[in-house]
């Protein structure tokens, strides 16, 4: 048995954005919500194939951006469609039921919508159902397109009769009822209800004792509060009532038969109907796709063949949505990866670990067909992708919050292969930092000459200083008017400081090519709260 090829793990698709993307789609039918789950991504060798499919989100926005009503009355088609798949397979072998007939007609009457409204915008032909106006009309014989069902008589000759036939027993059962009751408010001035019925209290023994002694009527219910009595049948009317139950015996034969018809010409409909529920969820996961791009300024990314990921003002859609909420501005960053180690480094406050994640969320939406949350990208495909980041799973087992880092690495090392994509966050830094820096360098020659696209931030800034390894620093505080910020920050509380040095922050990330270029903003921030003075100068004096 050939395993699967899997391009991302559950935790990377999770920390990277894209499952968070992929729920925020706002997907309409019960056929992409499945499609959805089991979409593929595009692997290296398949950049035609994926650019294609790109195009096609790109003409969807064009349609979707000129045509508003249409596209409204597409999504409101979409809202109400059912998953009556299992019902087109049961078809071949069994009779569908009544519900299943009328939900399959259903189906169809939306099928025939949105193949008119797909001819009409001008949809790509794999996005355009196949029609299946032939099968509606075997369902609809009457021609009335409306979302109802019933075994109309028109099915069947036979049944017609049969109907027509049940009717007249029935009005002739009523008709010798009507005149019994007529007989019952002669004689004893009891009135019946329409259905025949006498419903009497029970606090009221004496009326029920004399009603029980009237042959015309008979107990019929009875429960803690009443007795209901019902006219009692006589001869006539059972003779009556034995036809109609002959009658309904026979309709039902028949309308099994119809049932049976029906569903043999739905089976026969089975491939068409299955690749239109197939369509639809594609052309719904389009249009989400499309829809979600517009709304959210991602662009079409630029697939290459060479093993790159390279993106200008890149948003992590993620954060962006929380800080919107919180009515504050998300900064964007741009970066420019090959195969090789390139190193982010910065202080705990500069978003570094978003950084890192913004890189995958690009790269694995680009992948699976997404436009990428940018101003511009290009995307080399990669085999493989992984993050490895703080795992409270691992530490839950009992595994320290190192022993979860070497767990995964592990794990991202074995499975590696030529154009991968690896994505490391603050490796080795829970333990002591003489063994972290260590295992830091090492981990670092060993990933520079691989075929990887390697990701990684690190506090120890020493491991970029070695030939071949790329250093990217958060800008943080260097562009700052730091005269400016302590005025800010003097007077203001504990909270108020974090957030008033976080505003000043610039989040975008720049090549050091010597240390001497690095800004030391983590001094720069211990002053700024407050750290002695001395403290904070002997600690320039250690970095010289």
């Amino acid at each position: 048995m050939i395993t699967p090829k899997r391009l991302a793990n559950m935790k990377t698709r999770k920390e990277t954005g894209f499952d968070y993307v992929v729920s925020a789609i706002n997907l309409l039918t019960p056929f992409g919500m499945k499609q959805i789950k089991e979409q593929k991504p595009f692997f290296p060798g398949q950049e035609e194939a994926l650019r294609e499919e790109l195009c096609r989100i790109r003409a969807m926005m064009e349609i979707a951006a000129a045509n508003e009503t249409d596209i409204g009355a597409l999504q409101e088609t979409f809202m109400v469609m059912k998953d009556s798949t299992f019902s087109i397979e049961r078809a071949k072998t069994s009779a569908l039921s009544v519900v299943e007939l009328f939900e399959l007609k259903s189906l169809l009457l939306q099928m025939e919508k949105i193949l008119k409204l797909a001819e009409k915008l001008g949809f790509p032909p794999e996005f355009v159902p196949e029609d299946t106006t032939a099968l509606l009309d075997v369902l609809d014989p009457g021609g009335d397109r409306l979302n109802t069902f019933y075994i109309y008589d028109s099915f069947s000759e036979k049944l017609g009769g049969l109907r027509k036939r049940q009717k007249e027993a029935e009005r002739e059962i009523r008709k010798l009822q009507k005149a019994q009751k007529a007989v019952v408010k002669e004689k004893y001035g009891l009135s019946l209800t329409p259905k025949f019925e006498l419903v009497v209290s029970k606090s009221d023994q004496q009326s029920i004792k004399m009603i029980d002694e009237i042959t015309e009527l008979t107990r019929s219910a009875e429960d803690y509060m009443s007795v209901t009595f019902s006219l009692a049948a006589t001869c006539e009317v059972d003779e009556w009532i034995k036809k109609c139950d002959d009658l309904m015996s026979e309709i039902e034969e028949e309308e099994l038969c119809v049932r049976e018809r029906l569903s043999g010409e739905i089976s026969a409909y089975e491939a068409a109907l299955l690749e239109n529920c197939r369509r639809i969820g594609h052309l719904d996961i389009a249009l989400s796709k499309a829809l979600y791009a517009a709304k959210h300024d991602c662009v079409m990314p630029e697939i290459v063949a060479e093993h790159t990921l390279e993106f200008e003002e890149g948003r992590n859609l993620q954060v962006e949505a929380a800080l919107c909420a919180k009515g504050e501005a998300y900064c964007p960053v741009s970066i420019a990866l090959a195969d090789g180690v390139t190193c982010i480094t910065g202080a705990n406050m500069g978003g570094k670990t978003i950084s890192l994640k913004l890189a995958g969320m690009v790269a694995i939406l680009a992948q699976y067909g997404f436009f990428v949350p940018c101003k511009k990208a290009r995307v080399g495909l990669s085999n493989y992708m992984q993050i490895l980041i703080g795992d409270s799973q691992s530490i839950e087992r009992g595994l320290s919050s190192f022993g979860s880092e070497m767990e995964e690495l592990k794990e991202i090392l074995d499975n590696s292969k030529e154009r991968s994509l690896l994505l490391i966050d603050e490796i080795a830094s829970g333990t002591n930092p003489a063994e972290g820096l260590a295992l830091t360098k090492s981990l670092v020659d060993y990933l520079k000459d691989r075929a990887y696209i390697s990701l990684i931030t690190t506090h120890f800034e020493t491991v970029t200083f070695d030939a071949g390894v790329k250093n990217m620093q958060v800008m943080g505080l260097a562009g700052a008017d730091f005269a400016k910020l302590d005025r800010e920050i003097r007077y203001a509380g504990r909270q108020e400081r974090i957030k008033i040095i976080a505003k000043y922050m610039d989040y975008r990330l720049m090549p050091v090519h010597h240390a001497k270029e690095i800004p030391k903003d983590a001094l720069n921030i211990a002053k700024m709260l407050g750290i002695d003075k001395a403290i904070i100068e002997k600690a320039k004096d250690y970095i010289e």
